[in-house]
């Protein structure tokens, strides 16, 4: 009886996962952002970030300028780490990497990092060559996420996971590089927020690299503020 009891919880479990198809839990995430048309309405976001990494504490400065380009600056110890991504390609300026001079993205960092240029990925992402996949669902912390496998016009993938109740994204997990080696990283994201302008946002997030490990929380956001575009051009040597 208890084995038939629990075939009947699985199978119902599974049922109710299969009834939400991807696209669904996608276009409910955005509506409990913002809907789809105050989203379309954000050309930019700039947030000021505190951050704690490895016990030290640093500063960033995010800007986003929606389908045209994203900049990190963040202060360590006087020291200034830039990562810039564009429509077009990107540059990074590490010196505790060794670089002491901006340097070009490679290919497959910058496939991995685009969707940062816009304000959701998941926002018109069919339209710009993006795929969907629910891949059912599985714990984050204590609580049972929609797990989506997105994958963009790069054929670079992401895994998304979307809390069943606020359809906020509460984790991502994508591949990365540091050092030139592969590492996988876990974004885990809490504290939302409504904005002036009226989207939902996390206000902190927890970065997972492994060896390496940073919370962010935002201190400061400004919604289709003026961007000059030149903060995106490489410096020339």
């Amino acid at each position: 009886m208890k084995k038939l009891l629990l075939s009947l919880t699985t199978l119902l479990s599974v049922a109710m996962v299969n009834a939400q198809t991807a696209d669904e839990i996608v276009s409910k995430h955005l509506d409990a952002i913002g809907g789809k048309e105050k989203l379309s309405q954000v050309t930019s976001v700039y947030t000021e970030n505190g951050m704690e990494v490895m016990g030290n504490e640093a500063s960033s400065k995010v800007t986003v300028l929606v389908g045209k380009g994203f900049r990190s600056e963040s202060d360590f110890n006087g020291q200034q780490i830039i990562n810039v991504i564009t429509d077009k390609g990107g540059w990074a300026l590490n010196p505790f990497g060794g670089a002491t001079e901006p340097t070009a993205l490679g290919d497959e960092q910058y496939k991995a990092g685009v969707d940062q240029i816009y304000v959701d990925p998941f926002l018109n992402y069919a339209a710009r060559g993006g795929k969907v996949e629910l891949l059912g669902k599985e714990k984050v912390g204590s609580a049972d996420a929609y797990k989506i496998k997105f994958t963009n016009k790069d054929k670079a993938e992401t895994t998304y996971f979307i809390d069943p109740t606020t359809y906020f994204i509460t984790q991502t997990v994508k591949k990365g590089n540091a050092m030139g080696q592969e590492i996988v990283v876990t974004a885990t994201y809490s504290d939302f927020k409504k904005t002036d302008f009226g989207v939902v946002m996390p206000y902190t997030t927890n970065v997972d690299m492994g060896q390496f490990a940073m919370k962010m929380n935002t201190k400061k956001v400004e919604v289709n503020k003026a961007v000059d575009p030149s903060i995106f051009d490489m410096p020339k040597k």
